[in-house]
């Protein structure tokens, strides 16, 4: 019987990078859930979680193809806890749902292991269950700035998300391994190569899945 491959999450605050290192996993093989695509998948067009959405916040969270206004919708549950709670009730069991089906794909895939790609994972205690936990940190006014640049927000706007995260603190003491990404894409390209390296030295069953 097939060894079932390590679940290795990946996280880190706004703007940390996260998504850029699991692209570069990617690149190196590795097969990626992520989370965030799932997100926008369970209420896509004509979809029961969309449908439950507009149930729940009404039609003017739609834009005028009919898809999910993903950052109306944001402003609309941002600073309101009873309204994150609501949709929270609604997209998570069918993110969960479908996380579970797309890492069992990714089981049967040559990737020496499987990467679960979440921002919430510490907060939620996700990372409790998986196999090892990646934190991607970046300095605070770092976040700033791609936050700003990358959103087209503010800096009161960005300030207010960032100050809305968990402390960078907690998820670096959660996690077993940091790739830092304060420099250029090059430093970052290495510091996964570096972090790659030393999760198939651990979780190695076979010379083949390197």
């Amino acid at each position: 019987m097939t060894q079932p491959k390590p679940i290795i999450g990946l996280t880190g605050g706004i703007a940390s990078g996260k998504s850029t290192v699991a692209r570069i996993l990617g690149e190196l093989g590795v097969a990626v859930v992520d989370a965030d695509l799932l997100a926008r998948e369970v209420v896509a067009r004509g979809s029961d979680g969309l449908r439950e959405v507009v149930e729940e916040f009404g039609p003017d969270v739609l834009d005028s193809a009919g898809e999910l206004d993903r950052p109306k919708l944001g402003q609309r549950v941002f600073g309101d806890a009873e309204a994150r709670k609501t949709l929270n009730s609604i997209i998570h069991p069918r993110i969960a749902k479908l996380s579970a089906e797309r890492i069992a794909l990714a089981q049967q895939s040559p990737s020496p292991y499987v990467v679960y790609e979440a921002a919430l994972l510490v907060e939620t205690g996700a990372h409790r269950g998986m196999n090892a936990l990646i934190v991607v940190a970046a300095a605070s006014q770092v976040q700033l700035e791609r936050s700003m640049a990358r959103d087209g927000l503010d800096e009161a706007a960005a300030r207010a998300r960032l100050d809305a995260q968990l402390p960078l603190k907690a998820k670096l003491d959660a996690a077993d391994y940091v790739i830092t990404n304060d420099a250029d894409l090059a430093t970052l390209r290495a510091e996964t190569l570096r972090t790659h390296h030393a999760m198939i030295e651990r979780f190695r069953t076979s010379p083949s899945e390197a």
